[in-house]
């Protein structure tokens, strides 16, 4: 007898503290559910590496067991070129091509994400305008902000945290935002530069990606950091470890599939059974 036939079967015991022990045995054994993450890559500043984080956070993922989706809004769909690259036996990504607009679907349909994926990564367009961000940010669990260490895109840096926060209400307590400091070489004063500014903004920094070709090979290849030989990308694979903790903790906890009428019941009534 599965667990809920069960537990419709105790609706008939006269007494409630018998059934209410019961129940809490039998959602002992009830598996919890994933609830799927969003984790939305943003910067409107062109040339931010918004797809190279995006698609190699969805790697990441696939590799280390999870089932992601990778939804690409860029009209030039280079997330979605990354993915027609990857082998046949690369560990599986869902792609959804966001971009394309179709009049035989509704636009929800196009962009639906399987029940199986517990994480998507949206990879989002440049020059992105201020009152788009709500939408793109509805939702959102973490929202990665990558920055180039340059002063045009310092300068871009700072309107996009400004839009996220004025226009797009999202809140500094909820500590959804996260910038990753992109291509920086160290040692250099426009990187130095690039960590002053950082420090100004109250918003944590999660992650300093160094200025590689294996992220280039990355590109050209359709595979992730993490799919690479160890001995060839370890110190990147390091950098990238603060960024993957900050972002578990980000994730949503796990929901009982216990119906929740069922587990908050009054005595002698469960709603819907």
């Amino acid at each position: 007898m599965s667990a809920f036939s069960e537990a419709a079967t105790l609706l008939d015991d006269t007494s409630f503290d018998l059934l209410h022990a019961r129940v809490r045995r039998i959602a002992q054994g009830i598996a919890l559910e994933e609830v799927m993450q969003r984790i939305v890559v943003l910067n409107p500043k062109g040339g931010s590496g918004k797809t190279t984080i995006a698609s190699n956070l969805a790697a990441c993922y696939a590799v280390l067991g999870r089932c992601p989706a990778l939804l690409d809004l860029d009209p030039q769909g280079s997330s979605m070129r990354w993915l027609r690259k990857r082998r046949d036996d690369a560990a599986n990504i869902h792609g959804i091509a966001g971009f394309e607009r179709s009049s035989a679907v509704t636009r929800s349909f196009q962009l639906r994400i399987p029940a199986e994926c517990d994480a998507v990564v949206v990879d989002t367009p440049a020059a992105v305008e201020p009152q788009e961000l709500p939408e793109l940010t509805r939702g959102a669990d973490a929202i990665l902000v990558p920055v180039m260490p340059s002063d045009i895109d310092i300068h871009a840096t700072a309107k996009c945290i400004a839009d996220l926060l004025l226009v797009a209400k999202v809140r500094r307590s909820q500590n959804r935002i996260g910038i990753i400091a992109n291509r920086v070489r160290a040692h250099t004063r426009v990187s130095q530069s690039l960590m002053r500014f950082l420090a100004s903004l109250d918003i944590p920094l999660v992650a300093t990606l160094r200025d590689t070709q294996n992220y280039v090979r990355s590109a050209e290849s359709g595979v992730g950091l993490y799919e690479m030989p160890r001995w060839q990308v370890q110190q990147d694979v390091d950098h990238w470890a603060r960024l993957l903790e900050w972002l578990d903790a980000k994730r949503p906890a796990p929901q009982s599939s216990l119906p929740s009428a069922l587990a908050a019941a009054p005595h002698g009534h469960v709603a819907g059974i």
